[in-house]
């Protein structure tokens, strides 16, 4: 099948630097959809062409019109399952070319492998002018099927105004035309545009897409941060709730993917924990336990952009999960969201949940972690990141999951790979060069 999707910019957008002037995406991929997403600077159409990478079909035209930015995204249908596509976009005098895999059919044991980080432009480490955000390009080197990119996607509260880094994103965002300043300013960069180029992306953001460590409800700057979030990313929201970014993919029959939103719907972070404080919010905490349960995929990958056992944020507003002290003992009267996280993790052990692994990022360093919170039950929890940000160091796990580090490693920038196969999961660690860290592999229950 052939399928051309056509982009209308209805007014000039802002020209200057020597930016490109079409940005394009794949994302949010199912077996039969994919969400387009495009971006012009001036006026203008985009249209891109998509067919299976071996043979040919049938034409169709899709049109759309900008939406915010000059923006443009739309959910292609009627695509064939572990299929690879390849596109070709043209608008504004440039053409760009790349592909994706669509997802294996719901009972085919196929082999998937992806990638995942979080924690882009932190600390001022920002585009650099001699190479960009290199990590991309041994990530591109992978070729993966998809990339999770686990929140912190910007950091629209810290300035990018460290020597020898692109100029573009020296301030600090509070108005909707400066969010979305720094959302492109990320994805001008040419190695994440190759990256993209590549494979496609499922995205959700953390808190500094917004501010650090923000509460939903209680934060005046969520809805600018999410319209821009949602604006600049593949990301395709029911039409019942355009601003819900939890969402759900399956993999074959090896693996589903379920992605957390964190910030929208949690309670000040202030808050002492118990029955009441929800990071969640009641509908997602019952959509995650409902769904992860009924799932009959092999692996179960539960996506939080904020870790489980590892405490942060100050002790008096707990950011995470967890509400351990920095010995790793459980605290009585603590800030964090353990009572909500202990509660789930008790109904997908009583559910008799299998082969389930937490992939979060958030904490600039990377680690794997096997929890075992009763004699019989286990569960994975495996860290990434960051991408280019300020670096972060191991340190206690929370007790109260009974937790033993596999490996731990500070200091380096890094993305995990895991790579599912019938008799097997094996997780990579990789370096910013390329390097491996670490890898494990660990065989379904």
């Amino acid at each position: 099948m052939l399928v051309l999707l056509v982009l209308v910019a209805l007014a000039s957008g802002p020209a200057g630097g020597a930016a490109p002037a079409l940005l394009v995406a794949i994302g949010d991929v199912t077996a039969t959809t994919a969400v387009v997403w495009a971006r012009l600077r001036v006026e203008g159409e985009v249209v891109v062409a998509l067919r299976p990478a071996a043979g040919d079909g049938a034409k169709g035209v899709l049109r759309v019109t900008r939406r915010g930015d000059f923006t443009a995204k739309r959910v292609l249908s009627g695509l064939k399952p572990a299929t690879r596509y390849v596109w070709e976009a043209q608008g504004a005098g440039e053409t760009a070319q790349g592909e994706f895999v669509t997802a294996p059919a719901h009972d085919q044991h196929a082999r998937v492998r992806f990638v995942w980080s979080g924690d882009l432009g932190g600390g001022g480490f920002c585009r650099q002018v001699d190479g960009g955000y290199r990590i991309f390009r041994p990530m591109t080197r992978t070729r993966p099927d998809f990339f999770l990119f686990v929140g912190d996607t910007i950091y629209a509260d810290v300035k990018c105004d460290k020597p020898g880094v692109v100029p573009g994103a020296g301030f600090v965002a509070t108005t909707l035309p400066q969010f979305r300043a720094r959302h492109r300013y990320q994805r001008e960069d040419p190695a994440m545009q190759e990256f993209l180029r590549a494979t496609s992306v499922y995205a959700i953001w953390d808190d500094h897409e917004v501010r650090n460590d923000f509460a939903g409800p209680a934060e005046p700057h969520m809805p600018t941060g999410r319209r821009a979030f949602l604006e600049y990313w593949p990301i395709a929201p029911p039409d019942e709730e355009p601003t819900r970014l939890y969402r759900k993919f399956r993999w074959g029959r090896l693996l589903e993917v379920f992605i957390l939103d964190t910030r929208q719907y949690r309670s000040p972070n202030t808050a002492l924990d118990g029955p009441g404080k929800t990071m969640l919010g009641a509908a997602q905490r019952r959509w995650l336990a409902d769904n992860v349960s009924a799932s009959t995929a092999v692996w179960k990958v539960v996506v939080s952009s904020v870790p489980l056992s590892i405490p942060t944020g100050h002790p008096k507003a707990r950011d995470s999960w967890s509400n351990a002290s920095v010995f790793g003992t459980p605290q009585d009267g603590g800030t964090g969201f353990a009572v909500e996280r202990d509660a789930i993790l008790r109904q997908l052990r009583e559910r008799g949940v299998k082969n389930l692994v937490f992939l979060v990022a958030d904490v600039h360093h990377a680690e794997l972690i096997r929890h075992h919170p009763t004699p019989e039950w286990s569960f994975h929890e495996f860290v990434a990141g960051p991408l280019s940000a300020t670096l972060g160091r191991p340190r206690p796990l929370d007790e109260g999951l009974n937790p033993r580090s596999l490996f731990a490693r500070g200091g380096v920038n890094n993305f995990g790979e895991v790579t599912i196969e019938p008799a097997h999961l094996t997780v990579r660690l990789i370096d910013e060069d390329g390097a491996v860290l670490f890898s494990h592999t660990v065989g379904p229950d």
